[in-house]
């Protein structure tokens, strides 16, 4: 049995992720719209109308805004906590799902986690199937231990890292909005991401993905030699790094 993973896109412009396995096809997040997420799934060679469930991590229109199209045209089932729920007022039909609590989706054990960001009741999924496990952490302003913990083991990561903070603090946002992005309910940067990787992280993962990156504040290359340089340090520069792009999708990771 295996896991079929590919980041459809990631960034302020939208997010989506699609895991496959033997039984089901699941989206985390759905913040592109209907017809680029069907476009996007069409060029990696898998089934537009394909989607089993929605698993969004919270309200924010870049990880929710083609939602409920997706909904009204495939028979997908969303999942999202309580206070997500509450702030789109919109999915009644959606399974309130509450963090901590493991539930299955198919062949699927699904974990929602707490996160600390600026959103109702924001959480990250680990999924995990046929002892393969997959976590997706972004829009989280800074890591807890507590929430590192919900990282390890994971076979693949995908990881917020999304702004530089030298290009943050010289680039043309307002200060309230580079005090938000850097606050510890904003966003991870990439100095963050690379702590994390020198001071909690397990190395168990095959393939690092770096999610959520500002195309403003941020530059991929940047982000991959500040996580790179963090994993050497640890001796583990033998991990594989990919980098998540905001307009089209990552080659398919088959684990």
């Amino acid at each position: 049995m295996a896991i079929t993973v590919s980041v459809l896109g990631s960034g302020s412009r939208g997010n989506a992720t699609f895991i496959k396995t033997e039984r089901v096809r699941l989206l985390i997040d759905a913040g592109i719209s209907r017809k680029e997420i069907a476009k996007r799934l069409e060029f990696i060679g898998e089934d537009p109308d394909g989607i089993d469930a929605i698993f969004l991590t919270h309200e924010h229109n870049d990880h929710s805004a083609g939602l409920h199209m997706l909904l009204k045209e495939l028979p997908a089932q969303a999942y999202m906590t309580w206070g997500t729920n509450r702030s789109l007022q919109t999915e009644e039909s959606a399974v309130q799902v509450k963090p901590g609590v493991a539930f299955e989706v198919g062949d699927v054990e699904v974990t929602p986690f707490r996160v600390p960001h600026d959103a109702a009741e924001p959480v990250a999924f680990s999924v995990a199937s046929g002892g393969v496990k997959i976590t997706q952490i972004t829009d989280v302003g800074y890591l807890p231990d507590e929430v590192a913990e919900h990282l390890r083991g994971s076979d693949m990561l995908i990881l917020e890292s999304n702004h530089d903070l030298e290009m943050l603090r010289a680039g043309p946002y307002p200060w309230n909005l580079k005090q938000r992005l850097m606050g510890r309910y904003g966003h991870l940067s990439n100095m963050a991401a690379g702590r994390f990787f020198r001071d909690q992280y397990d190395g168990m993962a095959a393939y690092v993905l770096l999610a959520h990156l500002s195309s403003k504040n941020n530059h991929p290359e940047i982000a991959r030699q500040e996580a790179a340089r963090a994993l050497r340090d640890r001796g583990l520069g033998a991990t594989r790094i990919e980098v998540a792009s905001q307009d089209e999708p990552t080659p398919p990771i088959r684990l």
